[in-house]
């Protein structure tokens, strides 16, 4: 009997052992997707001014489910996107997460191979007019703000500023002592001909000298994500 047993034994460690280590059949990933994330409002067509995962890409595999479970693509510093680890299927694509008007999510095929769609969206708001210069070893930033449509635009919250040591420079990328309370210059106002004619000073004190920093300004509104629409990069350096 203890013979039979035994035998059992040996027989499912065996069976157990040739189940995990068959070979996985399901087919892989089988596409890529990537495209620009385009400023509406930009005569030049040019990207979205954004910062690394600044704007999320919503994915819906529609021919998998009529109700997926989403995923996401985060956007590079330059407003691009790519994911090269894709199924090749049937897709409701939305851009979500960023300081831009809401966009209805469009339906398109995700092929086999490379796939190219660029998104098109309306900031909030833009930062025009950016200039600085250093008044010791404080640098000060001076802008203006424009809001390309104003009916129904949130309630603006404030403008900040960000400093790196990198080009990548933003709220997720910021030396604290420089994005701080100190720098924030609150508005909490609904959008006014006073805001539009407005040229605000942003005062980013003690730089350290010698250094090349990389700096820009943000402004942001009150809806659901209260993410900063963002000037373009300014290299900076306090001799």
């Amino acid at each position: 009997m203890q013979k039979i047993i035994k035998g059992l034994l040996i027989g499912l460690l065996a069976l157990s052992i040739a189940s995990c280590s068959k070979t996985d059949n399901y087919p892989g990933p089988n596409a890529a997707f990537k495209g620009r994330i385009l400023d509406k409002t930009d005569p030049k067509n040019g990207n979205f001014l954004t910062e690394t995962a600044g704007i999320q890409i919503k994915l819906e595999e529609l021919s998998w489910s009529a109700t997926p479970s989403p995923q996401t693509i985060p956007s590079k510093d330059d407003g691009t996107f790519e994911d090269t680890q894709l199924f090749a299927g049937h897709y409701r694509v939305t851009p979500m997460g960023g300081p831009f008007w809401p966009v209805a999510g469009v339906e398109l095929d995700i092929n086999k191979g490379n796939n190219t769609h660029d998104i098109a969206v309306t900031p909030y708001l833009k930062i025009v007019n950016l200039a600085h210069r250093f008044e010791g070893t404080t640098l000060v930033m001076t802008f203006k703000i424009q809001a390309p449509v104003t009916e129904n635009l949130p309630r603006l919250l404030d403008v900040q500023s960000f400093v790196n040591v990198t080009k990548y420079v933003g709220n997720g990328a910021t030396i604290p002592q420089y994005t701080s309370d100190k720098t924030m210059q609150k508005i909490e106002a609904n959008w006014s001909d006073a805001i539009a004619q407005q040229t605000f000073e942003i005062r980013v004190p003690d730089i350290k000298a010698g250094r090349v920093f990389f700096a820009r300004v943000g402004a942001r509104v009150d809806d659901s994500y209260k993410q900063y629409n963002f000037s373009e990069e300014i290299q900076v350096q306090l001799p």
